[in-house]
């Protein structure tokens, strides 16, 4: 028997970070309703994070124009079809205008304390168990950060350290030098990740800014995609890191979303909206909270490193801590079975 398509329409967020902490929502929807089939809206940015889904139709890229205009071309879109459900978590009134069964739709709450952005999308569909963030890749991309990792079956070449050193507004970057302090500390042949190799992950604007980054890691164990690679490849190739430190970025997402142990480096920003989702995840900042640094910048928007003031040792204490935490446990000896046996006395 042919299983009935039942279509969605899930408009998630223009900016990266904000794509992958709804990610959870779509791998929730495809397991548990039979035929999803996935027409999913996002920013220019983000909307490369979904191109495996599965039971996917279409992605449709919406970027922000004048107005309401860019809204208007979305229904024009979509307007001919009846939807299963429309998931809205921008907060929008499309929903209204479409024919559906069912609609989910983001509502801001007003008053009480913030809300994690993963728990705010989970809200929308009502779960009371907020789901992880959660990004589908393919063996292809996988074989594909192997390969960009140098890595080959059988070989063990250390540990890898992965960093994110830029963000989205400059004041929300941590001096490039400390990144480099702190990747010698943790590096060095005494450090925690003695004989590994550090991996440096950006956009294109960000290549620049990395120069000084590069000459942090002893001489050959230096891997710097800055630039070179999507957002999913990145994804594969921070799950084989054992550590990343970044700044609260999408970069920073992506890495907790899979499953690595992540330390976000925050200051400007709330942690208890936007800190990397997981357990295996730390959020470090420096002596002032964020409501500190929203007297300074009340619209968050000021040309100024508000990163200054977060010491190298700060971060390079928790990278230890984390490591400690997430250290997988050596496998106890097998003992022998003779070793065990009672001599014979004759």
């Amino acid at each position: 028997m042919t299983q009935r398509a039942f279509p969605i329409l899930f408009i998630t967020a223009t900016r990266i970070g904000d794509a992958v902490l709804s990610s959870g929502l779509i791998k929730k929807l495809a397991d548990e309703i039979p035929g999803a089939r996935f027409t999913i809206v996002a920013g220019p940015l983000a909307a490369p994070l979904f191109a495996h889904t599965p039971g996917l139709e279409r992605v449709i890229v919406m970027e922000k124009g004048r107005g309401k205009g860019h809204w208007f071309k979305l229904w024009r879109q979509v307007r001919d079809r009846k939807w299963g459900l429309v998931v809205d978590l921008r907060g929008s009134g499309i929903a209204h205008f479409l024919r559906r069964e069912r609609r989910a739709v983001y509502r801001r709450a007003l008053g009480g304390e913030p809300v994690h952005k993963v728990v705010e999308a989970a809200r929308v569909l009502k779960l009371d168990e907020p789901p992880a963030p959660f990004l589908y890749i393919t063996p292809e991309v996988e074989a594909l950060a192997d390969q960009m990792l140098g890595l080959k079956p059988g070989e063990d070449l250390g540990p890898i350290l992965a960093v994110g050193p830029a963000a989205n507004w400059v004041g929300k970057v941590w001096p490039i030098e400390r990144y480099g302090q702190t990747v010698a500390q943790l590096l060095d042949p005494r450090g925690p990740l003695a004989g590994g190799r550090l991996l440096i992950l950006g956009g294109p604007e960000d290549v620049r800014m990395v120069d000084e980054l590069r000459g942090a890691a002893p001489k050959g164990r230096c891997i710097d995609l800055t630039g070179k690679i999507d957002l999913l490849t990145a994804h594969a190739c921070l799950k084989r890191a054992r550590l990343f430190i970044g700044n609260d970025s999408g970069l920073m997402h992506i890495a907790a979303a899979a499953g690595t142990p992540t330390i976000g480096l925050f200051g400007p920003s709330d942690e208890r909206r936007y800190g990397p989702w997981g357990p295996n995840t730390r959020v470090v900042r420096g002596p002032r909270t964020f409501e500190q640094f929203m007297a300074i910048d009340p619209d968050l928007s000021q040309a100024i490193r508000h990163m200054s003031d977060l010491p190298v040792a700060t971060v390079v204490r928790a990278a230890k801590d984390l490591l400690r935490d997430t250290q997988t446990p050596s496998p106890a000896p097998v003992a022998d079975p003779a070793a065990s046996e009672t001599p014979d006395p004759s």
